[in-house]
């Protein structure tokens, strides 16, 4: 079709330009970018950006020598700020980036597309034309029509986090990574075996800087091309899903890197992020921060949101620093930040495109799971933007991952003094719904790993992970582990090698993944531990007072009230012995599901400590347990009625 100025080739209806100007533009990556066609019998490609205060914009690639003078885009009539253009001399493959010349300042900057669906690997840093985003033939109809009944608030939701580039390597140091496509022979199998519901991916967007683990995107719309191609990844998607594997994808809506090549003063000026450097720069990481209020970014973010949902299948998104958005002083110092309209430290603009970036998830693809990283006490994280809450599935439940770490650091004898800080979570668990992670950012940094932060004699430091696990997994809340941390990697997660799988060949770790696997299975089979996991009477203390003996125990109930079970930890290496515990007078007797120190897990058997048992008190509803040291045990209780049934 034919434009007001002669363009040869639109991809963009008045309708389009109207929703991108006013910010509902919610699938621009199928406008915007390099987008292979057939026009009039010519192929080639059609190229748009977004560049509202270039003079000049060219296409620049290995097709025409990087000349900036051989393919010059043309600007809309309609103030829309979009250069297009069509090349039929462009093909699969061909490297590009866009020559933009600033009106005000003639300054001259070669871009990558923000929209690229591929690019080179880095360090270089060209974008590459390839085929359109959505003829990848997916195999995986049994999951997706399954999916929001297997990620609905009542399903058990136990995740792996992986950094693909340091989860296996060819060899173990250096960029000897396996592709997309080589995981699904080691990853999608791993993964089933320990019994997870979904893996996470760090950010796979991609990124200039190994070391930033992918936090630092430049493109929005682009899996990194060290692992491989788009293709590749959705074959490595369609493989998990095909095993009825969840997969989540950590991005990154709060910042961007200032590289030469990115968004950062991309067309001349600040276009993707804030002129303010108050409202648009973050020191903590020495990067850019969009500027939320304006509506084609806000088009941007949620079309690419959108994008890995529709194009990439994925199953969740978990956005990263979610608090440096929604306040305006995040870590800023007085005088450093901008109070809003109202006085308040709350940055409205970006709590605005969180509600309206969740609304249009929910609208587009309910039963996509949308998790925050979310450190405050900001009320309504979760829940629906009806009711005044952002909108996100979950959040992050940050408060018991540090009181849990820093009680278990702590030498057991003296944990009697920190019993607050094993119980204090239950107060609060049921006010947001919850996921309980143990996450890469607690591995790094010298914070030492999850089995090297434990106290004691090597046995004990596995017999502590192990309550600590278990107590995780019978705790409200889903799930989230950081990989190594299921065999018990001894030393710190590094992006530079690859985990120390050999660990595996001793029983401690063996043991110890066997646990986390076993867990897993009782998760999902469990209706107790998944059915009420958000709300407060699927949870029951018996015994939270007990710190002078550092003993816990509780319930955890399912819809059906009589379907139940019992957690009882004893958290010192001392032997419990007759430990009065009153029970309902209808129970029974009490079977074990699961103890802690069992053989199957490398537990203490082999110090000749005695297992676990459990004596009826007669005429009182009273029960007598001998609870080994540092151990959790799992009992289900087996009421009169189904006593009778059994006989």
């Amino acid at each position: 079709m034919k434009t007001k100025n002669a363009l040869p080739y639109s991809l963009f209806s008045e309708f389009d330009i109207a929703l991108f100007k006013s910010g509902k533009h919610y699938h621009l990556y199928q406008k915007l970018g390099a987008r292979l066609i057939k026009w009039e019998s010519m192929k080639g490609c059609y190229f748009s950006v977004w560049a509202p205060n270039a003079e000049k914009v060219s296409v620049i690639g290995s097709f025409n020598e990087w000349n900036p003078n051989s393919d010059i885009l043309l600007p809309r009539w309609d103030s829309s700020g979009i250069w297009e253009g069509f090349l039929p001399s462009v093909k699969k493959g061909d490297l590009y980036k866009y020559h933009i010349v600033n009106k005000f300042n003639s300054i001259q900057q070669d871009k990558a597309d923000p929209f690229a669906y591929h690019s080179q690997k880095a360090p270089n840093n060209a974008s590459i034309v390839w085929k359109d985003a959505s003829i990848y033939p997916w195999n995986d109809d049994k999951w997706t029509e399954l999916r929001t009944i297997k990620q609905g608030k009542d399903s058990p939701i136990s995740v792996y986090e992986v950094h693909l580039g340091s989860w296996r390597k060819k060899e173990k140091y250096g960029e000897h990574w396996f592709s997309y496509e080589e995981l699904i022979e080691t990853l999608v199998p791993y993964v089933k075996k320990m019994n997870f519901t979904h893996v996470e991916l760090l950010p796979i967007m991609e990124h200039p800087y190994f070391p930033s683990w992918g936090y630092q995107v430049t493109g929005y719309f682009a899996p990194t091309a060290r692992y491989g191609t788009p293709e590749g990844l959705k074959k490595l998607i369609d493989a998990f899903h095909r095993e009825g594997i969840g997969v989540i994808l950590d991005w990154v809506p709060s910042h961007f890197p200032s590289d030469g090549h990115g968004l950062n003063f991309f067309d001349g000026n600040h276009l993707y992020e804030h002129s303010d450097p108050r409202k648009g720069y973050h020191n903590d990481w020495q990067s850019m921060i969009f500027d939320y209020g304006r509506p084609e970014i806000k088009a941007f973010l949620i079309s690419s949101a959108l994008f890995w949902l529709e194009e990439f299948h994925i199953d969740g998104l978990r956005v990263d620093a979610v608090a440096s958005m929604i306040y305006l002083d995040y870590s800023r110092k007085e005088g450093e930040w901008i109070p809003n309209k109202y006085g308040g430290r709350e940055y409205l603009e970006a709590i605005d495109f969180i509600k309206e970036c969740n609304e249009a998830i929910q609208s587009f693809h309910p039963g996509v799971l949308v998790i925050a990283e979310e450190s405050t006490a900001f009320p309504k994280v979760t829940g629906s933007t009806r009711e005044g809450a952002l909108g996100f599935d979950q959040k992050w439940m940050m408060g018991w991952m540090h009181d849990t770490l820093e009680y278990f650091q702590s030498d057991p004898l003296f944990r009697k003094f920190k019993h607050d800080k094993i119980t204090f979570s239950t107060v609060y668990a049921f006010s947001e719904k919850f996921m309980l992670p143990l996450s890469h950012d607690e591995v790094v940094h010298g914070k030492r790993s999850l089995l090297d932060k434990m106290p004691g004699t090597l046995e004990q430091k596995f017999a502590n992970l192990r309550l600590l696990y278990t107590y995780m997994f019978t705790h409200p809340g889903t799930k989230l582990l950081f990989m190594g941390g299921e065999f018990g990697q001894w030393i710190e997660w590094s992006f530079t090698q690859a985990l120390d799988w050999h660990l595996l060949d001793y029983p401690l770790h063996k043991g110890l993944q066997n646990l986390v696997s076993k867990l897993n299975e009782m998760y999902r089979k469990e209706a107790s531990l998944h059915e009420n996991q958000f709300e407060a009477q699927g949870f029951r203390w018996l015994v939270v007072d007990d710190g002078n003996q550092s003993i816990l125990i509780y319930k955890r109930i399912a819809k059906d009230p009589k379907d139940q079970l019992i957690v009882v930890l004893n958290l010192t290496p001392v032997m419990r012995n007759d430990y009065l515990l009153n029970l309902e007078d209808e129970i029974f007797g009490l079977s074990i599901v699961l103890q802690s120190n069992h053989s199957e897990f490398s537990g203490d058997n082999s110090q000749e400590q005695p297992l676990f048992s459990s004596k009826k008190v007669p005429n009182k509803p009273h029960w007598t347990l001998q609870l080994p040291p540092l151990c959790a045990v799992i009992l289900r209780p087996i009421f009169k009625a189904q006593k009778s049934l059994i006989s």
